[in-house]
């Protein structure tokens, strides 16, 4: 998500520039140490997870700014609060209009979740979500009327699409055809699925190699440290595959991740379940224009229809290897694949989604602007703030 906040910024900076009009960031800090993270200058407040309080706080500052509009990123698990409740105390305290970006749109909600969706929703002058069937489920589960709610695709990057070969050699990526899956590592993530499947695919493809490209899900590593991707290890181990296993425990630039994906031959999305509405990493791929062979969780049916990837069933190791074998034996179908994914994921390119997001923001501005207040009534909150900052209010006009 803070890539995609990033990568937001500065895609509705070309509509509507951050600094001079006034733009700014307010953080979620996972720590009780405001210090602890070194935020760059476009982060004005810092608000501690757990600390409902600074919610209201945040609120109070962000009324008294000037803004015009409020955008809020929403996935569950983030903000303080059973189910991220204290959110609500920001929202009902807002005095300007917000958009709200669902990242997660949950099918069978507890009383709560759904209450605190609904009431998300409810106030916001728009809500957002990336995929058709998203739209849906608001609309059929929360009651949310498809009118309030707007549909923008995930956005990847804006890169060229670099020669394979070359690239593949200039990451040190075995010779031979690569299988890929990035993302951080985590048992929701059905590798085990793919490494079952090595052995039918290595038997007619020897020089098959898959490369996970991750590190280990940071909540994960806390609790259990590097023992998932120790389990897989052994999983190889006991299929007598472990040589075709190959692991890249790195982040990685998004210019390198293109590269990654643009490079191998086919890209694998194995999540052992369809509720997921939105998949970042997916995206990425098909944006990339690699060839897509994943499990028919929600997102992945929406993105790769029209033949711009294939599906297999759920922990089907077994239908995985039979849909690599046969791309793998069919050039011509594989590069059709890719072409398509390609084509499509032109539009799903930054500068495009920015528009959408520019357009929506001045859509949804307050009527009225607020005045702007001085340096030394905005410094009265400088206590909230993660370090002292120094105001240039030329850059609030």
């Amino acid at each position: 998500m803070a890539t995609f906040n990033e990568n937001l910024i500065q895609a509705v900076d070309h509509y509507i520039p951050f600094s001079s009009s006034g733009s700014f960031i307010v953080a979620l800090n996972d720590s009780e140490d405001k210090y602890q993270y070194d935020y760059d200058d476009r982060v004005k407040f810092v608000i501690s997870q757990e600390r409902v309080s600074d919610y209201l706080s945040a609120a109070s500052f962000i009324n008294s700014s000037g803004v015009e509009m409020c955008c809020i990123q929403h996935e569950f698990g983030i903000y303080g609060g059973s189910n991220g409740m204290h959110l609500l105390a920001l929202v009902r305290a807002l005095q300007v209009p917000y958009t709200i970006i669902f990242h997660t749109v949950l099918l069978s909600p507890n009383p709560e979740q759904f209450s605190i969706t609904k009431k998300l929703a409810d106030k916001a002058a728009k809500v957002v979500v990336m995929s058709r069937k998203a739209v849906r489920m608001l609309r059929d589960i929360y009651r949310i009327p498809t009118s309030r709610v707007q549909c923008i695709p995930h956005g990847v990057p804006d890169f060229e699409k670099p020669d394979a070969e070359l690239t593949k050699q200039r990451l040190g990526l075995p010779k031979g055809k690569t299988l890929l899956t990035f993302g951080l590592l985590g048992p929701s993530k059905g590798l085990e699925t793919t490494i079952q499947a090595l052995p039918e695919i290595c038997a007619k493809h020897p020089d098959t190699r898959y490369v996970i490209l991750g590190k280990t899900h940071p909540g994960i590593f806390k609790n259990s440290g590097e023992s998932y991707r120790e389990s897989l290890i052994r999983l190889a181990q006991q299929l007598g595959v472990e040589d075709h296993l190959v692991f890249i425990s790195n982040f990685v630039s998004e210019k390198e991740l293109h590269n990654y994906l643009s490079a191998c031959d086919i890209y694998v999305t194995p999540y052992p379940n369809e509720a997921q509405i939105t998949s970042g990493t997916l995206s990425y791929a098909v944006g990339a224009g690699a060839a897509v062979v994943s499990t028919p969780y929600w997102h992945a049916v929406e993105l790769l229809k029209n033949n711009r990837g294939m599906l297999f069933d759920f922990n089907d190791h077994q239908q995985l290897s039979v849909v690599i074998n046969r791309l793998l034996d069919n050039p011509t179908e594989w590069k059709k694949l890719k072409q398509n994914a390609f084509k499509y994921g032109c539009s799903l390119r930054w500068p495009k989604i920015g528009k959408q997001y520019g357009q929506l923001f001045k859509n949804h501005v307050k009527e009225e602007e607020a005045p702007l207040l001085s340096e030394s009534t905005l410094m009265q909150v400088k206590s909230s703030l993660s370090r002292t900052m120094t105001w240039n209010t030329l850059e609030l006009k």
